[in-house]
C-alpha cells in the first residue's frame, strides 16, 4: 500500500486576516515535506462556496505551483468537477495535460460531479444531471488526449471537429480515477476500468464488500480510457504524534468541526429526494440527528480502536495502516490539515508518517528511504 496526501484546504472559523493566505503557504510546505520523504501523491478537491470546509477553488493554479517545487510525489486531481457548467471537457483535457508536462508526467486525473447542493445549486445545475454529464465527460476526454483531432455530438455538450493541445507527457494519458463516495459508484469504476476514490468510508471493515464489487465489476469492464487503473484509495483522518494522547487532544476539535461540517453540507439532502443522490439522502438524515455532537476523548480512542480514524503514535498509525491494508486498499489518502490544526502540528503527522509508518508498509518509501540515507539526507 502506498500512502498519500490529502487536502481540502480549509479553516474553521475563528478566522483571521490573512488565513487564507496562510493555508496555501503552509499547505505547500507540507506538501514539499512529503516530497522528501517519499509519499506517493498529494490529492486535492475542487470545491466551491463551501466556507471553512474548503478553499480549494482553483486547484489546477496551486498544482501549477506545486509541478517547480517538487520532484516526486504525484499531483492527483481528488477531485476535478466534470459536469458542465463548472468545466467544459476541452479545458479539463488541456490543463491536465499541460500539468503533466509541468510536472515530468506526475499527474492522475480523478473525477466527480459535486455532492452538495451549494455546489451545483452556485452552478445552476440539475442535480439528477450531474451524473450523465459526468459519465459524457469521462468518455470524452480520454478521447481528446489520444487522438489527433476530435469531434463530440452529445447531449450535454456538442464540439466541432478540433485539435485539443496539448497532450499529455505520460501515454497513453495519466491515470484515471472517480471519486467512490457513494457504495454503488465502485461498481461504476469497477466497469468503467478507473481507479475508485473511497472518499467518506468511515472506517476498514466498511471496505471489505465495497473494494469486493469493484474487484469483481472490472474483471470484465469497458475501459472509457485506452487502459485499466485497477487500483482503489482509501481515506481517513490523520493525526500523528510522539505519544496517543496528544493526538486524541488535537483531533478532538478536528473531529468535531468535520461532523458539524458535514451534517451543514450534507442537510439540503434531507429536505427531498434527488434521482442519482438517494444515499447522500440517509447520510444527510443521518447528520442532522446526530446534530453538534461532540466527541469526548473517549469517543476518540473508540474511533483510534476501530480504525476509523488514524490517531495516534507512530504505532497507532501503523496498526490502523495494516488495517487498511489488509482489506484491499492499494492507497491511503490522509487528511491531515482539518480544522484549524497547526500548521507545525500537521509537518508532525507527516514527518511521523513518512519516517516511521510508510517505510513498513510501502515498498517506494524503503527505496526512497535507503537512499536518503545513502546520500545522508535523513
Amino acid at each position: 500500500m502506498e500512502f498519500a496526501l490529502q487536502y481540502e484546504i480549509q479553516r474553521s472559523r475563528p478566522h483571521y486576516e490573512g488565513f487564507m493566505y496562510d493555508i496555501y503557504h503552509q499547505a505547500t510546505e507540507q506538501v514539499c515535506l512529503a516530497d522528501q520523504l517519499g509519499y506517493h501523491s498529494v490529492w486535492t478537491v475542487e470545491h466551491h462556496f463551501l466556507s471553512e470546509w474548503s478553499y480549494s477553488s482553483a486547484p489546477e493554479v496551486w498544482y501549477g505551483a506545486l509541478s517547480q517545487l517538487t520532484k516526486r510525489i504525484r499531483l492527483a486531481h481528488g477531485v476535478c468537477l466534470l459536469p458542465i457548467p463548472f468545466n467544459h471537457p476541452a479545458r479539463i483535457a488541456e490543463r491536465i495535460a499541460v500539468l503533466d508536462i509541468m510536472s515530468n508526467g506526475r499527474v492522475e486525473f480523478g473525477t466527480g460531479r459535486s455532492v452538495t447542493e451549494a455546489e451545483l445549486g452556485g452552478f445552476q445545475i440539475n442535480p439528477e444531471d450531474s451524473r450523465p454529464m459526468w459519465e459524457e465527460a469521462i468518455a470524452a476526454i480520454p478521447k481528446m488526449w489520444t487522438q489527433e483531432t476530435f469531434s463530440w455530438d452529445g447531449k450535454y455538450f456538442k464540439m466541432p471537429e478540433r485539435e485539443v493541445i496539448p497532450k499529455p507527457v505520460q501515454k497513453p494519458h495519466p491515470p484515471i480515477w472517480v471519486a467512490a463516495t457513494q457504495p454503488t459508484t465502485w461498481e461504476v469504476a469497477g466497469h468503467k476500468g478507473i481507479g475508485a476514490l473511497g472518499f467518506g468510508v468511515a472506517e476498514p471493515g466498511a471496505l471489505d464488500n465495497l473494494i469486493a464489487a469493484y474487484k469483481n465489476a472490472i474483471r470484465n469492464c469497458d475501459p472509457v480510457g485506452a487502459f485499466v487503473n485497477d487500483r482503489t484509495a482509501a481515506s481517513t483522518v490523520c493525526i500523528c504524534a510522539p505519544t496517543r494522547e496528544e493526538a486524541k487532544v488535537l483531533a478532538k476539535d478536528a473531529i468535531d468541526f468535520s461532523v458539524r461540517k458535514s451534517a451543514e453540507l450534507f442537510s439540503p439532502f434531507s429536505k427531498r429526494e434527488v434521482k442519482g443522490y438517494e444515499w447522500y439522502k440517509k447520510m444527510a438524515d443521518h447528520a442532522v440527528a446526530i446534530g453538534d455532537h461532540r466527541f469526548s476523548l473517549a469517543d476518540i480512542e473508540k474511533r483510534i480502536q476501530s480504525g476509523a480514524v488514524m490517531v495516534g503514535d507512530p504505532e497507532d498509525c501503523l496498526r490502523i495502516a495494516r488495517m487498511y491494508e489488509s482489506v484491499g486498499a492499494d492507497l491511503l489518502l490522509m487528511l491531515v490539515q482539518v480544522g484549524a490544526l497547526p500548521h507545525q502540528k500537521v509537518m508532525q503527522t507527516v514527518e511521523l508518517i513518512g519516517k516511521y509508518v510508510m517505510p513498513k508498509l510501502s515498498v517506494n518509501a524503503r527505496s526512497h528511504q535507503a537512499e536518503l540515507f545513502a546520500r545522508g539526507e535523513r
